[in-house]
């Protein structure tokens, strides 16, 4: 499928700002000269990395301004048929609540890094997987009635903060509740699920 011009120029990260800067002078110091860009790229590197913070400055506020502007862009962009928006996820919209699950693995994870320290995320959560399933229905029920209650709220929330996209209009997002709504509450259960990885790497 080809690129569709109409879609707006993706974000440029701070270093390619700098890329291009190195790029322009090399350009007005060496008109003639053509560029070896493995050797040009190898040189831009080595620069970049011995860069103060201060010298990043202003490629990294030229990257922010370029990600606002993709971002501005973005939401007033129309696919093609057949292709899919990229959604820009509201920070004000409620977050899913956890499973039974999760909220077991938050009271246990504690407990099981005690017990066998050194274990890797991975294996910690594999634990907490076959602890989940050998706990029995009756010990589970606390779990499921809080995870039920959380939901909901959850839902509750949702109906509100929806109403509120549609009535209040220019605060949010001014879009309709549709099937694009419920794709960003299951990327919200992704962003829980990554939030707990991330806590783990904390601890």
């Amino acid at each position: 499928m080809g690129k569709d011009p109409a879609k707006p120029r993706g974000k440029m990260s701070s270093y390619a700002y700098f890329v291009q800067t190195c790029r322009e002078e090399h350009k007005k110091k060496h008109p003639d000269t053509s560029v070896n860009f493995s050797e040009f790229s190898k040189k831009c590197s080595e620069r970049w990395k011995t860069m103060s913070a201060k010298e990043k400055g202003k490629f990294e506020e030229m990257a922010r301004l370029d990600k606002a502007r993709y971002e501005r862009e973005m939401k007033n962009y129309v696919p093609p048929r057949g292709e899919k928006k990229k959604r820009f996820k509201d920070p004000n919209a409620p977050k899913r609540p956890p499973s039974a699950f999760f909220i077991f693995c938050a009271e246990y994870r504690p407990k099981v890094k005690e017990e066998t320290p050194g274990l890797s995320i991975g294996d910690v959560a594999k634990k907490l997987g076959e602890m989940w399933n050998k706990t029995c229905a009756e010990e589970k029920q606390p779990y499921e009635k809080k995870a039920a209650k959380l939901k909901e709220k959850y839902e509750k929330d949702i109906a509100a903060y929806r109403k509120g996209k549609v009535v209040g209009g220019a605060a949010k997002a001014p879009t309709k509740p549709d099937k694009a709504d419920d794709d960003e509450d299951e990327d919200d259960e992704d962003d829980d699920e990554d939030d707990d990885e991330e806590d783990e790497d904390d601890e």
